[in-house]
């Protein structure tokens, strides 16, 4: 993991270096289903690795959700089934907060002020939304093109120092760190909001689909087999790796000839991961041989490592109202932090008191 930014000391931090820690953490996921090795990899199983070194607020964003259509019925289970994630990789529920973003209103509350602070032309240039909407976008919801002044609010109302992020999510922390440098010159509050760093993540952040090597991993795929879903037993796992694409010849002998063999990277960069390993080394160890042999130890390694996971998420889901009080009891908690910089927000623009 390492920290990217090259900006100047920030002021914020001097709270938590004073307890120890790092800074204050704010990361979500939607509650959209389905989740898969891409999900784990490039975020979940992070979040356990934080929390010992910051202060950690984790959401499940089914505000963000809700910018497509969703069934209301399994959104709240798939709500309930992000949270089971986070648990079940390893964060503490206690220690560090698991919430829901609609459990929080000043999440809205926020993002309608950074609505009046963003600039029309910031929100069009984002690539995500350019994507999702397609050559459809007059039919579009407004939330989805307005979701990134929601994310700047998820963020800034805890006045989050840091922001793990995979590649494709960087340009949304950019705008949320122009909101907050905006507001706080529009309103002559300078450092009201910090300019939130971002952690990158090594290897493996962007797993690519088992079928393509030059596609994304996504739960939205309609191949099953493109993706290892953590919810896959030991035989569902196995029979996915020995079917995922690769070329005919051997393993690759070095990291810039994988990197010329998108299916054979991709595979190469899942065992690193996986394994907490240099892609390089794993390309040591393996080049020159044949698939079947790097496939059956990957397999092992995949095995070992998501086998307890899914298990314990399996077991979680099964008692959703354990779930939910954890949910709700993170809430009450967030809320206890996100209140106050509201309040200091609504002084901040001339909102009376209410």
């Amino acid at each position: 993991m390492s920290d990217v930014s090259t900006a100047a000391p920030n002021p914020h931090l001097a709270q938590y270096e004073a307890r120890g820690l790092k800074g204050r953490i704010l990361s979500g996921v939607q509650p959209t289903g389905n989740l898969h090795l891409g999900n784990y990899l490039g975020a979940i199983r992070n979040f356990a690795r934080l929390q010992d070194d910051y202060e950690c607020l984790y959401c499940v964003v089914d505000q963000h959700a809700i910018t497509v259509p969703q069934d209301p019925k399994l959104l709240a289970a798939q709500t309930r089934e992000i949270a089971s994630a986070f648990l079940a990789a390893g964060v503490d529920g206690k220690k560090q907060i698991i919430f829901n973003q609609s459990m929080v209103p000043a999440h809205a509350q926020l993002a309608w002020v950074f609505n009046c602070v963003a600039r029309m032309g910031w929100m069009s240039r984002m690539t995500q939304f350019k994507e999702k909407a397609g050559k459809d976008r007059e039919n579009v919801s407004l939330g989805l093109f307005a979701y990134p002044a929601l994310m700047a609010a998820d963020i800034l109302i805890y006045k989050a120092t840091h922001v793990p992020v995979g590649e494709d999510q960087k340009q949304h922390l950019e705008l949320t760190r122009d909101i907050a440098i905006k507001f706080n010159n529009d309103f002559a509050a300078p450092d009201f909001f910090p300019v939130t760093e971002p952690l990158i993540f090594g290897e493996a952040t962007r797993v690519m689909s088992l079928r393509d090597g030059t596609k994304k991993m996504s739960k939205s795929d309609p191949s099953d087999q493109s993706r290892i879903n953590l919810t896959d037993d030991a035989d569902a796992i196995a029979m996915k790796i020995r079917r995922a694409k690769t070329d005919p010849l051997p393993m690759p002998e070095t990291v810039e000839d994988a990197e010329k063999r998108p299916d054979a990277d991709n595979l190469l960069g899942i065992f690193a991961a996986l394994a907490d390993r240099e892609k390089a080394d794993v390309v040591r160890e393996f080049a020159g041989q044949q698939f079947s042999a790097f496939k059956a130890a990957l397999t092992e390694v995949a095995v070992a490592k998501l086998g307890p996971v899914g298990a314990e998420m399996q077991r979680l889901m099964k008692d959703p109202a354990h779930v939910d009080g954890i949910l709700r009891d993170g809430a009450a908690r967030a809320r206890a932090i996100a209140d106050p910089i509201l309040a200091d927000v609504y002084r901040t623009v001339g909102f009376l008191k209410p």
